[in-house]
């Protein structure tokens, strides 16, 4: 980009004017819409914001209905029936609240998934969808009964320490459901292959990146997935951990952007590699874990004593509390969800930048290329190029594209008396 020379003798009004053009140029958004495009981005910002907020409220309200309604005595005591002894009756009563919280939750996806068909985003039939549905809740069961037993077995064990003993079960089923989640889980719902395979001289142009980057990702742990079979919008991500780590591509992403996006798109993911993003999250959330599990025992130890008699719950660590921990641990999770998104804004801006470094030298414009891969995103996803500002703190797990765009527009870290952040110069 052109700047304009430093003039001493420049007059006051000849630098008004210059000041004004350059406010103007800073003001205008890089990434606009069509008109049409753009209330379609609103309506569907608008949409988006209503199914969080209140599919919250709505879970919220519903699990506390249940309580206040004794549901968890009634559930426990059919549980009771069954056996004697408590982790038989986990079988009992752990499936069924699992279901009733997927069946409360539902509404929102009924209506969310039409919205996305409604505005473009999917192409999903309502058939495979409900089979990827089914496909969901027999993991959540699977997945749900094994834990919530484990919890139930450490509240009887320790009923001081149960919180503690949890987490200590926790971080490392996480790291196995991340390690495992490509492997296992991911190709239940759709199809991935070797890059390699369908676009070998792709694959070179993507090891151009690796190599600018010092880095040497095998061939084999990148991915490409069959998201046209859903989905309209472009994306790439990073997953796995360790021998399963691996960098997936949609297949939308090669029809929507072009090969220098593509790059930069491919060199965003390769820095959640090269940073170690994973790891990181992991940490994060093992340290979110602990502090909410505490709360979450305080809770449950007040609420119990104070309205156990009048809610049927005769202790902590009888089946019947069940659903009260599921309310606590839904608003939890509502009130977690800004702290998470913050780091998750954080590391995807780390990200950011470390993909516009990488493609240096390798595109004839980085910082043009990254703002045309943001818009081109922004216009296939029908993004809201300015969101309120509290919906952006609150439920945005990566900066608006506007900021995106205009951060990659002035960021010139080759430039003289400027360094990269990730990369060196010499690269």
């Amino acid at each position: 980009m052109r700047r304009p020379a430093v003039c001493g003798s420049c007059s006051i009004s000849s630098a008004a004017r210059l000041g004004a053009a350059l406010l103007a140029f800073v003001a205008k958004p890089l990434c606009t819409l069509p008109p049409a495009k753009l209330a379609q981005a609103i309506a569907l910002s608008h949409w988006r914001t209503a199914l969080y907020f209140a599919g919250t409220a709505w879970l919220v309200l519903a699990l506390a209905v249940l309580v206040r309604l004794r549901t968890g005595s009634a559930i426990a005591k059919v549980a009771a029936r069954v056996s004697p002894r408590a982790w038989l009756q986990g079988l009992v009563a752990a499936p069924l609240w699992l279901l009733i919280l997927s069946a409360l939750e539902l509404p929102a996806a009924l209506i969310g998934h039409h919205v996305s068909l409604r505005y473009g985003l999917s192409i999903e039939k309502w058939t495979p969808w409900w089979s990827d549905w089914l496909k969901s809740t027999v993991l959540t069961l699977l997945l749900g009964i094994f834990i919530l037993r484990v919890l139930y077995a450490l509240m009887r064990y320790s009923p001081r320490r149960w919180w503690l003993w949890f987490w200590i079960f926790t971080v490392p089923v996480e790291v196995l459901l991340t390690f495992a989640a490509p492997l296992v889980i991911d190709p239940l719902f759709n199809h991935f292959a070797p890059l390699a395979a369908t676009n070998p001289v792709l694959v070179d142009q993507l090891e151009r990146v690796a190599a600018r980057g010092g880095l040497r990702i095998p061939p084999n742990r990148i991915f490409l997935m069959d998201a046209s079979r859903k989905v309209t919008g472009a994306n790439a991500y990073v997953t796995g951990l360790g021998g399963s780590k691996r960098i997936v591509v949609w297949d939308t992403t090669l029809r929507v952007e072009s090969l220098n996006e593509i790059l930069f798109t491919y060199g965003h993911e390769q820095g959640h590699y090269v940073l170690n993003h994973i790891p990181k999250g992991l940490a994060f959330s093992a340290a979110a874990f602990l502090f909410f599990y505490w709360i979450a025992f305080h809770l449950m130890q007040r609420l119990v004593r104070t309205h156990g008699q009048s809610w049927g719950i005769d202790a902590v660590g009888n089946w019947s509390s069940l659903g009260l921990l599921l309310l606590l641990a839904s608003i939890l999770s509502f009130l977690a969800e800004p702290v998470a998104n913050t780091f998750s804004r954080d590391i995807e801006h780390q990200a950011d930048v470390y993909g516009q470094e990488v493609i240096h030298g390798l595109v004839p414009d980085p910082q043009a290329t990254t703002v045309s891969s943001f818009c081109a995103d922004a216009i296939v996803w029908l993004d809201d190029p300015h969101p309120n500002r509290f919906v952006e703190f609150w439920t945005y797990s990566h900066p608006s594209t506007e900021e995106r765009a205009e951060f990659a527009a002035r960021y010139d870290p080759w430039l003289p008396g400027r360094k990269p952040r990730y990369l060196t110069r010499s690269n």
